[in-house]
């Protein structure tokens, strides 16, 4: 029987999601000192975006139970579409934590996570978008470390930023308030590089 096509055809959707979500988080950090008004017309759109990319994972595991026959191991559909989930949702809880804690401004560390979520992303997107076929694999393969190396960049600006907060916060309910932006945006960086890492399995399984 013939393998079921459509899965890279939601895998592509999904990876659309996650592209547009890392910009949208891009844009919620960039113009949040234009007010609370741009920050939940931000917030709101990183939501849309979440719950477009929660359809298709559902269609997905949907077709994984009715397929026959799958392009990929079943496991590895199930970890890939769940772990590309997991990065949308965690661009969704930067957004509803920067409502909640009522964040006006943010520092150039923040500045710096986002604009190494919004790489990740883009970079996440490229590699789904080549795994339809399997003589990709060198060009996936560069994707995936470049995602891991802006992972540990992240990483690096994640220890730098909560020292600076301890050194030179004063107010101990702003710094709680940063430290945790700080850490779910790394955060969105850790979960691009698990979709990188099950990409990674996935191409040299099959190659």
């Amino acid at each position: 029987m013939p393998k079921e096509v459509k899965f890279f055809e939601l895998f592509d959707a999904h990876a659309d999601l996650i592209a547009q979500g890392g910009r949208q988080l891009l844009a919620l950090v960039t113009d949040l000192e234009q007010g609370a008004e741009v920050l939940a017309k931000n917030a709101q759109a990183i939501d849309q975006t979440e719950s477009a990319a929660d359809r298709i994972t559902h269609e997905v595991m949907a077709l994984l139970h009715t397929s026959f026959n799958t392009p990929l191991d079943r496991d590895e559909i199930h970890r890939l579409i769940t772990c590309m989930d997991d990065v949308l949702d965690l661009v969704q809880d930067v957004a509803e934590a920067m409502f909640l804690y009522d964040i006006r401004s943010l520092t150039q560390e923040a500045q710096q996570l986002a604009t190494l979520c919004e790489a990740c992303c883009k970079h996440v997107h490229a590699a789904v978008h080549l795994l339809h076929k399997m003589g990709n694999t060198p060009a996936i393969l560069s994707l995936c470390r470049e995602i891991d190396r802006l992972e540990s960049e992240a990483d690096r600006v994640l220890r730098i930023g909560i020292t600076n907060l301890f050194r030179d916060e004063p107010d101990v309910r702003q710094l709680i308030k940063l430290k945790g932006i700080y850490e779910l945006l790394e955060s969105v960086t850790d979960r691009c590089e698990d979709v990188a890492n099950i990409i990674e399995g996935i191409v040299l399984e099959n190659s």
